[in-house]
């Protein structure tokens, strides 16, 4: 996972919510050059559309839709192409990413209502189960899995659970837990789970992909405002020639599918979760000793991101992660809209070591 010089330069950390910390294996994927209409391309897409149906518990009911693109790109991609341009949609929110699906349903021009919750509270099954009861006119449920802006974990399997109950549709923006987390498509009846090519994968940024339930995308031809994000169009050419319809990011699409091995030889979605359990437990723990307050309760907190609370002066987070990217640790500030705070990240190509690593140039810092 790790450079092997001894004498090389201690590696930059990037303990953040993405891009991430990547293995040698991983980069080295990238030397190669490929062709986009190649046959050894054109099985490496169908390879990782396979694959990552799988790990969204889809295999068989669901197919992965790869894009050029940022994670937000497949978001908007699901949010225009699978649902109808005169449905109403409810966006069930409690952070930054959540109200960027309402920006982009604003800007698509689509129906939709947003029930919002503070940032430090998850969303509520009970109060999703009256709206939707009072409510007929709505047609799909959007829910982020992971919350990004906190850390805080949305309750899955309860919020589908009503969905299903209503006949509704629950698509999911699973950006920060696919590949930790484990997600089951086909039994939480989703009709769309959207993630990237790096976060929890471990791969590099550059494809956003939805994992989107075949037979209601079947019924999807027309729907999208947008020429490139249309996951109808796109998943129809996939299955006529294998071929992307503009050009692929081929480096990235060999990156990950390296990734996806180191994901397999680790013991999948499992084996990497507890492997972040692990090191946000330390993370927790080593930054308590340092003095420093989490802002979630441990039962709404993901093993993803931690969003520690700003001590207030004379602390500066401005000169704080100056110091500690001059030592190689980079950190994101917070995205809160109520309390100053900031992030760090548990997820990437890192282990048990660079948590020590990090935690000692906090200390330094300090």
């Amino acid at each position: 996972m790790k450079t092997s010089n001894p004498a090389a330069a201690p590696r930059t950390l990037l303990l953040t919510p993405g891009p991430l910390t990547t293995s040698d294996a991983t980069r080295a994927a990238m030397e190669r050059d490929w062709g986009s209409r190649d046959a050894a391309f054109v099985a490496l897409s169908d390879r990782l559309r396979r694959r990552l149906a799988a790990i969204a518990g889809g295999a068989g009911t669901h197919e992965a839709v790869l894009l050029a693109g940022s994670g937000t790109a497949a978001v908007e991609a699901a949010l225009g192409s699978l649902i109808p341009r005169d449905g109403r949609t409810l966006l069930l929110v409690n952070g930054a990413y959540g109200r960027r699906m309402a920006e982009i349903l604003r800007r698509l021009g689509r129906d939709h209502v947003v029930r919002e919750w503070p940032e430090d509270e998850a969303v509520d099954p009970g109060e999703l189960d009256a709206i939707l009861a009072d409510d007929p006119t709505v047609g799909d449920v959007a829910l982020v899995h992971c919350e990004t802006t906190s850390g805080l974990l949305n309750p899955l399997e309860a919020v589908a659970s009503v969905v299903r109950r209503h006949g509704r549709r629950l698509l999911l923006d699973a950006m920060s837990s696919f590949g930790a987390l484990r997600i089951d498509a086909a039994r939480l009846g989703l009709v769309a789970v959207m993630a990237s090519s790096n976060k929890c994968l471990e791969g590099v940024p550059g494809i956003g992909f939805v994992v989107a339930d075949s037979a209601h995308l079947a019924t999807c031809a027309g729907q999208a405002s947008s020429l490139s994000l249309d996951l109808f169009d796109q998943a129809a050419a996939f299955r006529a020639d294998g071929q992307w319809r503009f050009t692929p990011p081929v480096q990235v699409a060999a990156a990950l599918d390296a990734a996806l091995d180191q994901l397999d030889a680790e013991g999948g979605v499992a084996a990497r979760g507890a492997r972040y359990r692990r090191l946000h437990a330390r993370l927790v723990e080593g930054m308590a000793a340092l003095g420093f307050e989490t802002y979630l309760t441990p039962a709404l907190q993901a093993p993803i991101i931690v969003t520690f609370r700003d001590p207030g002066p004379p602390f500066s987070f401005e000169r704080f992660h100056a110091a500690l990217q001059a030592d190689g640790i980079v950190i994101y500030p917070g995205k809160l809209t109520r309390a100053p705070s900031f992030r760090i990240g548990c997820i990437g190509a890192l282990d048990e070591a660079d948590i020590e690593r990090a935690l000692a140039a906090i200390a330094r810092t300090l």
